[in-house]
This record gives structure tokens, C-alpha cells and sequence, in this order.
């Protein structure tokens, strides 16, 4: 059986991973994840619509975005 696929959560706040239930109560300070996905080198991502996100926009709001590695 092959490893990756599934989706982990991580908080917009922390960046540590957080359960599936916390990331269900908190769905605009959460981003679901693809494991095993490939990389955006760096890119930020909005953890409420789950777009991406220019690094202004990821000044503003560091508690509501990710970088993505």
C-alpha cells in the first residue's frame, strides 16, 4: 500500500498540524493539507478560502494565512 494521499490540518496561527475536529470547529483559521502533494516553494495561502496569497496580503493577516513549503 502505497504512503501519502489524505489530508492533514494545520493552524493558520501556529502552523502546527491540529486534528481534524479542531480544524472543523475552526475553519477559517485552519488549511487542509494534501499529504505527500508537491511543493510551492514558499508560497502563502489564505486559510480561508485556500487560495494563494501575495506576501502583502500575508503581512496583513499572518494569523489567517500559511506559507506553504
Amino acid at each position: 500500500m502505497a504512503k501519502g494521499g489524505g489530508k492533514s490540518h494545520r493552524s493558520a496561527g501556529t502552523g502546527k498540524f491540529v486534528t481534524k475536529a479542531y480544524a472543523n470547529r475552526n475553519p477559517k483559521t485552519t488549511v487542509g493539507e494534501t499529504r505527500g502533494g508537491g511543493s510551492t516553494h514558499g508560497a502563502h495561502r489564505s486559510a480561508i478560502t485556500g487560495k494563494f496569497v501575495g506576501p502583502a496580503a500575508a503581512g496583513r493577516w499572518p494569523d489567517r494565512t500559511i506559507r506553504d513549503s
